[in-house]
């Protein structure tokens, strides 16, 4: 697969704003699991940049964050790759590939991730038996407690995308 070098510019300032916005919100006492700083680029990348480069753009930010900060920490770094990737690969496929809406692409790919967190959570807690919190905590977590994050995504990143594709 070949990329554009505007694209892999893209990507990498995408990666690089993953790291610094959990950096900023930790520093100045947010918690980072309202607000969910690291969703953002990786939501934008696929949308902008399509399922492959956002698939990219999911995995290589909670891995740098936890290298560099240890952001999120075990085991909910295993958590967020998963769902993350599924946010770069999802929002890319229903945007770029299906067609589908900007917005629609948003919701399903958010609700996907989601979706595929708490399986995520299932699986490491049940089938490896590692330490995970109770799933239905973390549903609450996942939904209640990221609602400010989530209004926060629903609100800008639609607003970026089309400043970004305007200016393309």
């Amino acid at each position: 697969m070949r990329f554009r070098t505007k694209d892999l510019v893209t990507a990498a300032v995408l990666i690089a704003i993953g790291i610094i916005l959990p950096m900023i919100i930790h520093i100045s006492g947010i918690n980072g699991a309202v607000f969910l700083p690291m969703h953002i680029p990786v939501l934008l990348s696929g949308l902008i940049l399509g399922s492959s480069l956002g698939l990219i753009v999911g995995i290589i930010s909670p891995m740098l964050n936890h290298i560099l900060t240890g952001m999120p920490p075990v085991p909910i770094i295993w958590i967020m790759l998963v769902e993350l990737a599924v946010y770069g690969l999802v929002s890319g496929y229903l945007y770029r590939r299906v067609k589908m809406t900007l917005m629609p692409s948003l919701i399903f790919s958010m609700i996907l991730g989601r979706i595929s967190a708490a399986l995520t959570v299932l699986v490491l807690g049940a089938v490896l038996s590692l330490p995970m919190p109770p799933l239905g905590l973390y549903i609450k977590g996942i939904t209640i407690t990221a609602l400010p994050g989530i209004i926060i995504q629903i609100l800008l990143i639609p607003s970026i995308v089309r400043a970004y594709e305007k200016n393309r």
